[in-house]
């Protein structure tokens, strides 16, 4: 799946955890600018390995800090 097709999903899955209304850019950081804790992470997270049928392991949410890391990994592991 291209980026730009990952990008809009994730975008769509985003929103209603987007309490604050924060814009989201690839810098966008979840801990920092969405404020998301690790609950919101996980419920997150979630969301996005059932809608693309993946497996995001501990090891690599741990590297993903912001936005564009997320949907950069998501592309990378609906692909394989």
């Amino acid at each position: 799946m291209d980026r730009a097709a990952v990008d809009t999903t994730i975008r769509s899955l985003i929103e209603p955890f987007n309490k604050k209304g924060v814009e989201i850019t690839d810098a966008t950081t979840f801990a920092g600018d969405l404020e998301f804790d690790s609950l919101t992470v996980m419920d997150f997270v979630a969301a996005i390995e059932d809608e693309f049928d993946i497996i995001i392991s501990m090891n690599q949410q741990a590297e993903i800090e912001n936005y564009g890391q997320l949907v950069d990994a998501v592309a990378k592991l609906s692909d394989a």
